[in-house]
């Protein structure tokens, strides 16, 4: 019998400085009208997902990491700006909130068109939905529609005048251990972008 599956996702990390203003936003928004309604995602382990790969077998991780060194050696490091917040779906009682990126998105675009492409032959099918770089903070799910929508409007209040820029050096093979807690991410392979 085989060794049981991963649950792993490639990602660009966020750097510690963008990650303490991430916190600082959170925190205001958390304390917000409606904000204990939602499910704030620890600040540790917030990241841009490039690709969301699933249960995948352990002998597959070499194979991953060979498409992620493709796309870290063709793409150079570039600058990402967060700013502005949302959440999905944008118009209707919201499930989860989001901080936008402003500078960034392009090259983040780019990179994950470059591993969709590499991941095909090994087995994963095109990703069909538009690639949208965010980074969840929170979930509303379990939260009623009244309380979703200002834990989302508390979020936006607190973003007013909000930003943080860093520079994306990296691609990053995580690992997700789901269960006793919230979700806990593991680097299994971290790659520098050298374009």
């Amino acid at each position: 019998m085989g060794d049981p599956a991963l649950r792993l996702f490639v990602a660009v990390p966020v750097p510690p400085l963008a990650l303490e203003a991430c916190r600082h936003l959170i925190e205001a928004a958390r304390d917000g009208a409606g904000g204990r309604a939602a499910r704030w995602v620890r600040t540790e382990n917030l990241h841009l997902t490039l690709r969301f790969l699933g249960a995948t077998s352990p002998d597959l991780v070499p194979a991953v990491t060979a498409a992620m060194t493709v796309v870290a050696d063709g793409t150079s490091p570039f600058d990402v700006t967060l700013t502005s917040v949302g959440s999905f779906p944008p118009d209707r009682r919201p499930r989860a909130l989001w901080i936008g990126i402003r500078q960034g998105a392009d090259e983040l675009a780019a990179a994950a068109l470059d591993l969709d492409a590499g991941l095909i032959p090994l087995g994963w099918p095109p990703e069909t939905r538009p690639f949208r770089p965010h980074l969840t903070v929170a979930r509303t799910d379990a939260a009623s529609s009244v309380d979703a929508l200002a834990a989302a409007d508390g979020l936006r209040a607190a973003a007013a005048e909000w930003r943080a820029d860093f520079r994306a050096e990296q691609l990053v093979l995580y690992r997700s251990h789901l269960g006793g807690g919230p979700p806990r991410y593991e680097a299994l392979e971290t790659l520098a972008l050298r374009g």
